[in-house]
């Protein structure tokens, strides 16, 4: 017993560190931090939505909203910004990988601060010098209990196990989804 306890400690505790591009230690600096200048040179870790991805010449220029990160070092989803900021790696990120509303956390070091515009308003955005923008791969889709969708079912056929449904929306109260695979409990969710 203690040897599953120990596995299963393990197992989380692995799961709660970010992965190896972008582990490390890091000062506790943040956008606010640097829109006056301060912390030139210094090596962050910062995470966000992108708002643009900008390939130029030898480059690629990011601009991004900042987000706090979680133990993993993944952007929080969250009503919370530390602002935005800008990131520039070497070398050609295609936007229709790195598109808008993509999760990414950047290793870099602070550069400077450029001014620019977040529609017609100016704007000081910190620029990191990038070394590394991790991109992450897309949360499941809370929506996808509305619709068609796939579900997690461990007796096929039985109402319970992988296969598809139908989900119904917020009308349908507390019942069950039918559909290809079975019928198994809906999560209801509230519309916003």
């Amino acid at each position: 017993m203690k040897a599953v306890l120990l596995l299963v400690a393990t197992t989380l505790a692995a799961c709660a560190h970010p992965p190896q591009p972008i582990d490390g230690r890091f000062p506790p600096v943040q956008v606010p931090d640097v829109q006056g200048g301060q912390h030139t040179g210094e090596r962050v870790r910062w995470g966000g939505v992108i708002v643009e991805t900008r390939p130029e010449q030898d480059r690629t220029c990011f601009e991004l909203v900042s987000l706090p990160l979680d133990a993993r070092a993944r952007p929080r989803v969250v009503d919370q910004t530390y602002g935005r900021f800008e990131a520039c790696a070497p070398g050609f990120y295609d936007p229709e990988i790195y598109e808008q509303r993509r999760e990414v956390t950047v290793v870099g070091t602070v550069q400077d601060v450029v001014t620019g515009k977040v529609g017609e308003y100016d704007y000081r955005f910190p620029r990191l010098a990038a070394e590394m923008v991790y991109l992450w791969p897309p949360r499941p889709d809370p929506g996808a209990y509305y619709g068609v969708y796939p579900y997690w079912d461990p007796w096929p056929y039985s109402g319970w196990g992988w296969g598809w449904g139908v989900g119904w929306n917020a009308d349908w109260h507390g019942g069950w989804h039918g559909g290809g695979g079975g019928g198994g409990p809906m999560v209801h969710h509230q519309s916003r």
